[in-house]
C-alpha cells in the first residue's frame, strides 16, 4: 500500500479521552481514558458489545457531541497535527466531511428523505469546494456513485434514499463520505443489516478505496469475522474503556483478556457442526452510570478469584508493549487458562 511521507505523530492519535453524559439518572461514563492511534493508510478494528464506548469515542473524534449540551469531552485528539479538544466549533466542522467522515450504521436515517442521494453528495461537495459550480458538483457526484459500483449511476443520482436497496444506500453512504477524499475514514458498523453476499462486497470496496485514496480507517463493529478481514490493529472496549489492544494477527493469535476470550467463543465456526452451540459470554454489559469496582468485567469473569480477588477492588490499568492487556491475572496464569481451557473451545 502506497503511503507518503509520515509526520513523527501518527495521523489519528487520541489521548486520555474522557467522555461524560450528565443525565436527571446520573453521569454516564461512556467513555474513560481511551487512546489509540492510526497510522495513514492503516485501519483500527473498534470491537465490544453495545454501550461499550464504540461508536461514542468515534462521535467524539468528529466532534458530534458539541451539539449536545449535556456532554462533557476530555483528552487529545489529534489529526494530522491538529489537535480537536481545543479546537472551535467552525475548525471542526471544516474538518468533518472534508479531512475526516463517517459512514453511518443506517444509510436510511442517516441521509435526508425529502432530497435526491445526488443533490446530498452535491451539497457535501460543495461545502468544502464553495467555488465549485453545481454542474461540475454533480458530474463530481456522479463519479462517485459510479466508483461505489451503483449502476446506471447519472439515472440513481435523481433517486431518493428509500428507492435504493440496503446495499445500494450504503453504497451511496460511502460515496458521500469519500466524495471529498477525507484521509480518516470511520465506518461504525458498516455491514450490519445487511446479508452476507452483500457484506463481503461492502468490505471488498471499503478496502480498494482506501488503497485509492491512503486513507486512514477506523472500523467500529462487533463482528471479530469483519476486524479479522479488515484490520491492522485492533482495540476491544468494554464498559467504557479499553481493555486489549494490539496488531490484529496478535490478538487473534494470542488474545489476553477473559472478555476477549468469551468474544471469540461466541463466533459461529464453519468447521464445527452446525448442531453445537455457541458460547456467548455470560451476563450483561455494565451500567455505564454505575460501574462495578474494580475491574468492570469482574461480574461477569469467570476467573475473577484467581488473582487474589483484585478484581473486586482494584481498576486494571493497560500494561506491556506492542500488545496491551487491562487484566489482572498474571501473565502465566493468562497463558495456561488460554491454553488449556479456553483455546480447545474455540
Amino acid at each position: 500500500m502506497s503511503i507518503g511521507a509520515t509526520n513523527a505523530r501518527p495521523f489519528l492519535e487520541v489521548k486520555d479521552l474522557n467522555v461524560r453524559f450528565e443525565t436527571d439518572d446520573g453521569i454516564v461514563q461512556a467513555v474513560t481514558d481511551s487512546a489509540f492511534s492510526v497510522e495513514a493508510g492503516k485501519t483500527l478494528g473498534i470491537v465490544g458489545e453495545s454501550g461499550s464506548g464504540k461508536s461514542v469515542t468515534s462521535l467524539a473524534v468528529l466532534g458530534l457531541h458539541r451539539t449536545r449540551s449535556n456532554a462533557k469531552v476530555s483528552g487529545e485528539i489529534w489529526l494530522d497535527d491538529q489537535e480537536l479538544v481545543g479546537a472551535s466549533d467552525e475548525q471542526v466542522r471544516l474538518l468533518r466531511g472534508g479531512k475526516m467522515a463517517m459512514i453511518f450504521q443506517d444509510p436510511l436515517s442517516a441521509m435526508h428523505p425529502y432530497f435526491t442521494v445526488g443533490s446530498q453528495i452535491v451539497e457535501a461537495y460543495r461545502v468544502h469546494h464553495p467555488g465549485v459550480n453545481k454542474k461540475v458538483a454533480r458530474e463530481r457526484a456522479i463519479d462517485m456513485l459510479a466508483r461505489v459500483g451503483i449502476p446506471q449511476p447519472e439515472r440513481r443520482f435523481n433517486d431518493y434514499a428509500h428507492q435504493f436497496s440496503g446495499g445500494m444506500r450504503q453504497r451511496a453512504m460511502i460515496a458521500m463520505a469519500l466524495v471529498n477524499d477525507p484521509k480518516l475514514l470511520i465506518a461504525d458498523e458498516p455491514t450490519t443489516a445487511l446479508d452476507v453476499t452483500v457484506q463481503a462486497q461492502i468490505l471488498d470496496l471499503i478496502r480498494d478505496l482506501q488503497e485509492e485514496f491512503g486513507s486512514a480507517v477506523i472500523m467500529i463493529t462487533h463482528d471479530l469475522g469483519v476486524v479479522a478481514e479488515l484490520a491492522d490493529d485492533v482495540l476491544v472496549m468494554y464498559g467504557g474503556k479499553v481493555i486489549e489492544k494490539g496488531p490484529a494477527l496478535e490478538v487473534f493469535r494470542n488474545p489476553q483478556h477473559p472478555y476477549t476470550w468469551g468474544l471469540l467463543g461466541s463466533m459461529p465456526r464453519l468447521d464445527r457442526d452446525v448442531r453445537d452451540r455457541l458460547n456467548p459470554v455470560k451476563g450483561s454489559p455494565p451500567s455505564l452510570i454505575n460501574l462495578p469496582s474494580g475491574c468492570a468485567f469482574h461480574p461477569r469473569c469467570p476467573y475473577a478469584g484467581r488473582n487474589g480477588n483484585r478484581s473486586f477492588t482494584d481498576v486494571p490499568v493497560l500494561h506491556g508493549d506492542v500488545h496491551k492487556v487491562a487484566c489482572h491475572l498474571p501473565q502465566e496464569a493468562r497463558t495456561e487458562i488460554f491454553q488449556q481451557e479456553v483455546l480447545p473451545n474455540l
